[in-house]
């Protein structure tokens, strides 16, 4: 077993890492009733549907496609786009602590984050940390989405970092495991306070206020 390596730079996914995203925060105001909103947010908007557009289609061209299958709801879909930044719940302020911690420590911060590339600069304007990145990989400008190796092998190019020297981050199980095949050491988010005891244990400098920000987060 190799022994572990104290990371260079921590690299982090966006979506319910650090922001918390959930497209019913919007249909909630548009689709009262539980069930319809349940059911449009099932079979009309769905994560496969935005996908496309996280993996470079315009949305202009994901409304117009989707809108020729349900006519009837083209206002409420032209509205995922529209009304995106009403998809956010806000930052999460633990992760969000832990980054800033880390920066200030000297640790390289970069992304990797499968986001439309028209939405990335709109979201940045609205949460300026967002912007703090030393590298962002964006899967809408580079043309696919994790859990491809060709996004992590993006960062290592930009970078001129070895993936084993770098610690990546993310919600979804699956990323975490394309990241591990290919060298990086890689932390399953569940929670800021997991993060932390995370990251402390690869030897990373996550300071007590940081710790406390995730415990209050």
């Amino acid at each position: 077993m190799q022994p572990i390596v104290r990371p260079e730079a921590v690299v982090f996914d966006v979506g319910n890492v650090l922001l918390d995203w959930n497209p019913a925060y919007l249909y909630e105001k548009l689709i009262p009733g539980a069930e319809e909103r349940e059911w449009f947010l099932t079979h009309v908007v769905t994560l496969g549907w935005h996908l496309h557009q996280d993996r470079g289609r315009s949305c202009a061209e994901g409304i117009a496609d989707l809108s020729k299958r349900f006519p009837g709801s083209s206002e409420l879909i032209a509205a995922f786009y529209e009304r995106w930044l009403e998809t956010i719940g806000g930052p999460i302020e633990g992760t969000v602590a832990v980054m800033e911690d880390l920066r200030a420590a000297g640790v390289p911060v970069h992304a990797i984050t499968n986001f439309a590339a028209e939405l990335w600069p709109v979201t940045v304007e609205e949460y300026p940390f967002l912007g703090e990145f030393g590298e962002a990989v964006v899967s809408g400008e580079v043309g696919y989405v994790k859990p491809d190796p060709r996004i992590f092998d993006a960062l290592v190019a930009r970078t001129g970092l070895a993936p084993e020297t770098m610690v990546f981050i993310d919600d979804r199980t699956d990323n975490v495991d394309a990241a591990r095949q290919l060298g990086f050491q890689a932390v399953h988010f569940t929670t800021p306070e997991a993060l932390v005891a995370d990251l402390a244990a690869l030897g990373l400098p996550v300071s007590a206020a940081a710790a406390n920000a995730a415990l209050q987060a």
